[in-house]
């Protein structure tokens, strides 16, 4: 039998939650109803996932970085990097429980992954010190809002750039190039979204991987959680078929449960970019610089490596950054 318990405990682990007990075999005839992780819910409501797309703007331009970096520690009076530096410390909004990009690591409690070292980065520029970070944990949904509502200077969390999303918040370069495709149990048939047709599909409610569900001829079940182990917790308890968001997160969930696989081709792209507020185009243009310089000097690839390695195909280059102006 599948070894359903110690996954599930490894994935609520990264997950820094235990509310969710461990997926328990289940008689098909009894009346017991299997815990579900807190937020589950059905098919996305309209206002997230059927308004047509945005396809007029230049979403993955942003903003040329203005000149050199200032020295850490001296930020041009009055700007948002000023007011960051004279409070002490950078206010990050980060996942917490999706290895290898932004997890809560079970041994020391830090929170580390790709994500947050694009953020040691911007932190390393503003003071000289890589640590001047205080994180805060937050779901897809929330990406947006915390932005709006200035509860963060930022968010790192596997953030892809659409036009609608630019509207709202401020983007930096893509730092990194994802793209959707399916986890499935070990032994599924499935070899591609096209066939999960009538098949129950796990995706985060407010995701872009959710959205690009909506839209795939095998029209599955979709199934909205609020976190990516969430999704593991469900396919471990067989209550959902697979789950399906970019190749990132899903190579980590497969690393947590060898009896998972990745299948088929992308899909749909996924950039990532780092999000501000979207009054503060002196902080994107400071982060693009930021950006620049990990890209030239190595710290792009060695963090790579360090987090990804092979996982998906050979270390690719960074990005290239494309710029409005």
């Amino acid at each position: 039998m599948r070894a359903a318990v110690v996954v599930t405990a490894l994935a609520m682990v990264l997950a820094g939650c235990g509310s969710t007990l461990p997926a328990q075999p289940v008689d098909s005839s009894s009346t017991v109803t299997v815990p579900e992780p807190p937020g589950v819910a059905g098919a996305p409501s309209s206002s997230t996932a059927t308004k047509p797309p945005d396809t007029t703007c230049d979403a993955t331009a942003s903003l040329r970085p203005s000149g050199p970096l200032p020295p850490p520690g001296q930020m041009p009076e009055g700007s948002t990097m000023a007011r960051i530096v004279q409070r002490g410390r950078l206010i990050a909004g980060v996942d917490q429980n999706t290895y290898p990009m932004g997890f809560r690591n079970p041994i020391t409690g830090q929170v580390e992954g790709f994500d947050v070292d694009m953020l040691h980065a911007v932190s390393a520029a503003l003071f000289g010190d890589p640590d001047r970070i205080q994180f805060k944990a937050i779901t897809s949904a929330d990406r947006i809002p915390v932005l709006q509502q200035n509860q963060v200077d930022i968010v790192a969390r596997t953030f892809t750039i659409d036009c609608a999303r630019a509207e709202q918040v401020g983007f930096s370069s893509v730092y990194f190039s994802a793209g959707q495709r399916v986890l499935v149990d070990v032994n599924s048939p499935v070899q591609d979204i096209g066939g999960m047709s009538g098949k129950k599909v796990c995706a985060t409610k407010g995701s872009t991987s959710l959205d690009a569900l909506t839209k795939v001829a095998s029209h599955p079940q979709l199934v909205a959680v609020d976190n990516w182990t969430d999704c593991l917790v469900l396919m471990q308890q067989g209550q959902v078929d697979a789950t399906s968001t970019d190749d990132t997160i899903l190579a980590g969930l497969a690393a947590q449960d060898p009896y998972t696989k990745v299948v088929g081709p992308r899909f749909a792209d996924e950039p990532y970019g780092l999000a501000v507020p979207r009054t503060d185009t002196d902080f994107v243009r400071f982060i693009n610089a930021v950006l620049e310089k990990i890209r030239a000097d190595g710290t792009w690839t060695a963090d790579y490596k360090h987090w990804l390695g092979d996982r998906l195909g050979p270390v690719p280059a960074p990005p290239t950054p494309r710029y409005l102006d």
